[in-house]
């Protein structure tokens, strides 16, 4: 009889289970498509629950196969989850239906853009612009797309045509950057700033540059010849940068230079960093910097940057290590854009002493200089004519201990112009 009575039990729990299983599928089948594709989109971004979320959207769409708005959501869950197929016949059922929906044509370019297809994603952007030509998505889309294909002309007449439509829009900021270098095979630039010091020196400094860089195949590569006269001596300097391509999301900086001027000059210096376009309008960036006068200086640099509206932020540190401690230095940089993406206010609070800065980078000469603090703040002005001249002024003050305990000011002026062709 117990044997029976458990038995007894478990047909019971079983049978509980069953009922309980059966209301929950029945209520679920009572359950509208509208009701269904909320559900589905709660799987999707708050439980992350692709299959789940599929699944809803798919009975979703037996109650209302011709509903657009859940057909164009199961094939971007079908792109998250890398069945790039079946996203690809979602959206097909779409446009052949509808061909003027705009976030199918938005979700179908995205698909082959992110797909290493970028002439078939411009395809479908085109054809979304065709019905909606003031479209952010798409302009913004086909930007990215443009870029991709090394049509950079084009990709900043559509940067262009958003950012008057949207100026405080920030990935078409962010975006127009990378691409304003791209837009141009070659550019020439000058520059010149006098450096005026009160206490710590007796004459001026002054420093020159004549750059000349190229777009090539694998990214932008740049050389300079820079002048100096420091100490009354003069001083020549050779240097070449490269931001070489590596993805959509990562490119970085390579720079080496030389100069036989040791005093005017650090005799070499090598940079390297890695940048990354993060999402939401972020940039990181890590790497470092190697300076060799008579000795060797190491400094370990990080960023991240990030657009905001028509403002765009930067932070920035040095990190110098000896061997008791490790020398810190901080800048922050704020620029504000006024039109395109030469066209901006720049403002930018800083400590201690850049190895990127090309007014001070011989103070760290000796190894022992950054010890000392050094604050400073800068403005510059951009201004661009016929998007392929550009025109530029700067100006900053450094309050530099030079001594232990003793200070003094520094005032810098300088002027420069870039040409596009």
């Amino acid at each position: 009889m117990p044997v029976f009575r458990d038995m007894n039990y478990k047909l019971l729990f079983f049978l509980f289970l069953l009922i309980i299983s059966f209301n929950m599928a029945f209520a679920q089948n009572g359950l509208s498509s509208d009701e269904l594709f909320q559900q589905a989109r709660k799987a999707a971004f708050d439980q992350k629950d692709y299959p789940k979320a599929i699944n809803l959207s798919k009975q979703a769409l037996n109650r209302s196969p011709d509903y657009s708005d859940i057909r164009v959501f199961l094939g971007r869950l079908y792109t998250w989850s890398d069945k790039t197929d079946s996203a690809r016949a979602e959206f097909n059922k779409v446009l052949s239906k509808h061909p003027d929906n705009e976030d199918a044509a938005f979700a179908y370019g995205s698909l082959e853009y992110w797909n290493n297809n970028s002439p078939k994603a411009l395809q479908y952007v085109n054809a979304g612009l065709k019905y909606h030509p003031k479209s952010k998505d798409l302009l913004l889309l086909k930007a990215k797309v443009l870029n991709d294909l090394r049509r950079f002309s084009e990709a900043n007449t559509t940067l262009d045509t958003l950012i008057k439509a949207d100026p405080g829009n920030s990935d078409a900021r962010a975006l127009a950057d990378r691409v304003r270098d791209n837009s141009s095979v070659n550019k020439i630039g000058v520059t010149y700033d006098y450096i005026y010091f009160d206490k710590q020196f007796n004459t001026p400094w002054q420093l020159a540059s004549i750059e000349y860089g190229r777009q090539t195949s694998i990214g932008s590569i740049i050389g300079f010849l820079n002048y100096a006269n420091r100490f009354n001596s003069n001083g020549l300097q050779y240097e070449i940068d490269a931001y070489p391509h590596i993805s959509k999301t990562f490119y970085a900086y390579v720079s080496g230079a030389y100069s036989g001027n040791v005093g005017v000059f650090p005799k070499s210096r090598v940079g390297f960093s890695l940048y990354a376009n993060l999402p939401s309008s972020f940039e990181a960036e890590a790497g470092f910097r190697y300076l060799h006068f008579t000795g060797d200086t190491w400094i370990y640099t990080a960023s991240v940057g990030k657009y905001l509206g028509n403002f765009w932020f930067n932070f920035r540190t040095y990190l110098t290590p000896s061997n008791s401690s490790i020398s810190q230095s901080y800048t922050v940089h704020v620029r504000y854009y006024t039109g395109g993406a030469d066209d901006y206010l720049s403002l930018g609070i800083g400590t201690g002493i850049s190895p990127d800065d090309p007014r001070n980078i011989i103070l760290l000469n000796g190894g022992n200089n950054y010890k000392l603090t050094s604050d400073n703040i800068s403005a510059s002005f951009y201004h661009s004519f016929k998007r392929l001249n550009v025109f530029f002024v700067t100006g900053s003050l450094d309050n530099q201990e030079y001594k232990f305990n003793t200070r003094g000011n520094q005032l810098d002026i300088g002027v420069g112009y870039l040409r596009r062709f």
